[in-house]
């Protein structure tokens, strides 16, 4: 969601601070903004509403050149956006950008503004400005260190802040609880972000602070402390992520190039799991001792783990559940003995599933599993096993080869749970024949773009759309629906198909499309009487069929042949034209596709 940049160092730091705002974007953001502490000792602050380009065209305009400073892109939480609302905020000497939410900034506000202290800003964040600087000045002897350490107890909620002082200009301070900052090391400077990719071009070793982390940063030093204020070790590793911000190679948009790059992250993700047609799942270690899977994601994930539930219990034998962690982490759950836990996130970061993370460890799980995108991330450092996806850098808001190469993963945990559950030999190599053809069918299924291109032009009046599905498939047609929504704004709801008799029936007529997945499976039979339902009932139907499924193209009903596969990999495949659909029918409406709007690439807040 909001991006922190910041940096100490003996050369001009603004566009390096831009560059990482820049690379930021696309998280989303509504406002920017940028303090630096200037050769001569003075600090300048720059704040804009909107991009970041508004913000760097401030900044030529004002020639703000200094060797310390911080930048922020705002995604509004307290506060509507505005440049009065934009970080960084001022308190004194005193400048801060914040990421998370202060829950007690109301209590804090009051005491603070009956002490003399003037608020300019709706935000919770202009708390901490003014907490840092108060005790500053009631200690006397300006070290921003104590001040910070002895400000964060006042604060409930979560943050990732960086401060800076303008009496002490080559230092910053920076305090983690609950959203992510890792420290960019360099020779005579460093650096401090909320994602590594904002650094990239200035180094590549990164230090990873842990939750309740305080640090001190100068230009040839970096000093970590612990929840308790003790002195702690965070060794920087050298990163092997690899992002060109600014370049969408042939493609209009990020989404789309992310939806053609699918079938070599598949291939990464598979990279030395999947070895001579046989599936290599040794580092996943002996999970035959597990008698129960609880999932727990949102969104996107979500979709993910419950398409994964299928899989688990009908080829694993394992029970499984899933649920969404921001209802898992406020309900009280029962927790089975030889329960794993598997947490599903494309950051790493998502504030509710790394809380629920959390809560589980306390709650008894057995062991924890994650499955994700990015390798220093939270969650891959505070689970006891990692499954990383590898899909590479995803920068377009609505997933995509996050999202397939998620489901790749979970596949091979099935494969790894039911080794020990009496998965067969044959079942085994079903499904690792089935993964080593999935790349190709992926890149079949992508010659249907021209097709789904014209066929999207049937949405461009719609408001309302419906996507159904059944069996593994419904998770897909959910899916298909919030990719619909999050980038076209067109209001859509995925069902089981077969409910439609217990309500949805209620919304059939000419002007509501009805999206149908349709491989060749058990179901098909069942799902061919849902579809006379709807075309009984004048519904316009679009339906994604496998050819074996011998559904034809009728008055009201649109057929695109979606390429034969194993059923097993199905729920991959057929992703792929519902992301191209979304993609061509948000062209049509003319949304921002990369950065639709009031959405945050990584949800780190509650």
């Amino acid at each position: 969601m909001c991006g922190i940049v910041g940096a100490v160092a003996q050369r001009d730091i603004v566009e390096i601070l831009l560059e990482g705002l820049r690379r930021l974007e696309y998280r989303g953001y509504d406002s920017a903004g940028v303090a630096v502490i200037a050769n001569d000792g003075q600090m300048q602050r720059l704040r804009r509403l909107g991009k970041v380009k508004s913000l760097a065209d401030a900044v030529a305009d004002s020639q703000v050149p200094g060797g310390t400073g911080i930048a922020h892109t705002r995604w509004a939480t307290h506060g509507e956006p505005s440049e009065t609302n934009a970080h960084p905020h001022v308190s004194g000497d005193i400048a801060v950008v914040h990421n998370g939410i202060i829950e007690n900034h109301e209590t804090l506000r009051d005491s603070l503004k009956a002490q003399g202290y003037a608020f300019t800003s709706q935000t919770d964040t202009e708390v901490i400005a003014h907490l840092v600087e108060r005790e500053l000045r009631d200690q006397g002897n300006n070290d921003l260190l104590k001040a910070v350490m002895a400000a964060r107890t006042q604060l409930e909620g979560a943050y990732g802040m960086v401060v800076i002082n303008r009496n002490d200009p080559e230092r910053m301070i920076v305090a983690r609880s609950g959203s992510p900052l890792v420290i960019g090391c360099g020779i005579g400077e460093n650096f401090v972000a909320s994602d590594v990719l904002a650094l990239l071009p200035v180094t590549r070793r990164f230090a990873y602070l842990e939750e309740g982390d305080v640090a001190e940063i100068t230009r040839t030093s970096i000093r970590v402390f612990d929840a308790g204020n003790e002195p702690a070790e965070r060794p920087a590793t050298e990163t092997d992520v690899e992002h060109d911000a600014g370049d969408k190679g042939a493609f209009r948009h990020y989404m789309m190039k992310e939806i053609h790059e699918q079938p070599q992250a598949i291939a990464n993700t598979l990279e030395g799991r999947l070895i001579g047609g046989r599936l290599n799942l040794e580092a996943l270690g002996d999970l035959s001792d597990i008698d129960q899977v609880q999932i727990i994601a949102c969104g996107t994930s979500y979709h993910a783990g419950m398409t994964a539930r299928y899989w688990i219990e009908e080829l694993a034998g394992v029970a499984c559940n899933i649920e969404i962690a921001s209802e898992f982490r406020y309900r009280k759950s029962v927790v089975r003995p030889n329960s794993l836990l598997v947490t599903i996130s494309q950051s790493g970061e998502t504030a509710d599933t790394l809380a629920a993370l959390r809560l589980a460890k306390e709650l008894g799980f057995a062991r924890s599993l994650t499955i994700c995108n990015v390798p220093g991330s939270s969650l891959v450092r505070e689970s006891d096993m990692a499954l990383l996806t590898r899909a590479g850098a995803e920068i377009g808001v609505a997933s995509t080869k996050a999202f397939t190469t998620q489901l790749v993963a979970l596949l091979l945990l099935t494969v790894a749970l039911g080794r020990g559950r009496g998965m067969t030999k044959d079942t085994e190599q079903k499904i690792a024949d089935a993964l080593t053809q999935l790349p190709g069918l992926i890149d079949k299924a992508l010659t249907m773009n021209s097709a789904i291109e014209s066929l999207a032009e049937h949405f461009a009046e719609k408001n309302h759309a419906l996507f159904l599905g059944r069996g593994d498939q419904y998770p897909i047609a959910m899916e298909g629906a919030l990719k619909l929504k999050e980038i076209s704004y067109i209001h859509a709801e995925a069902y089981a198909a077969g409910e439609l008799k217990h309500g949805p029936l209620a919304l059939i007529d000419s002007e509501m499309p009805i999206i149908v997945v349709a491989p060749n499976n058990d179901l098909v039979e069942k799902l061919k009487s849902n579809i006379e339902e709807v075309r009984a009932r004048g519904g316009e139907l679009f339906v994604f069929a496998d050819e074996a499924a011998k559904i034809r193209p009728e008055s009201n009903m649109k057929v695109m042949e979606v390429p034969h596969c194993d059923g097993i990999v199905a729920p991959i495949l057929y992703t792929l034209p519902l992301q191209l659909l979304s993609y061509h029918v948000a062209l049509i409406k003319g949304t921002d596709v990369d950065q639709p709007r009031n959405l945050a690439k990584s949800v780190t807040v509650e």
